[in-house]
């Protein structure tokens, strides 16, 4: 995985969780390595609503270690992943996306279209379907 640029010739977004940006109708996130818990996921649920103009929206997510979530924590992600993306696309090192699918998903299906790659431009391919 290349170094992730954040752009400087377009609107960022901060948030608690992650820096977003929008490249071709597609919300980019280059998550930030901090525990995730259910008060800052449903703060960042409703800031994303903010920023797509509460329209479900394809991800692209630049992903980093952090620390493991509770399973109330993982639940309420799991839930609200359909609310706010249309679809995800994760771009890490090898190993951690699927290690993260099966902590949030276990055996069960994910609640939207989701899959890894080690490259973006891949990644925001298969999202163009989702625009």
């Amino acid at each position: 995985m290349t170094a992730v640029t954040i752009p400087k010739n377009r609107p960022v977004y901060e948030g608690e969780i992650a820096t977003y940006w929008f490249e071709d109708g597609i919300l980019i996130s280059l998550s930030r390595s901090v525990k995730r818990t259910v008060e800052n996921i449903r703060s960042n649920v409703a800031f994303v609503r903010e920023i797509t103009g509460g329209k479900r929206v394809p991800l692209l997510i630049y992903l980093t270690s952090s620390p493991m979530p509770d399973k109330q924590a993982r639940q309420f992600s799991t839930e609200q992943l359909p609310v706010i993306y249309s679809a995800m696309a994760m771009v890490s090192k090898p190993g951690l996306a699927s290690f993260i699918m099966k902590l949030l998903f276990g055996l069960q299906k994910p609640p939207i279209p989701m899959k890894h790659f080690a490259n973006a431009e891949e990644a925001k391919a298969w999202l163009k379907q989702y625009v």
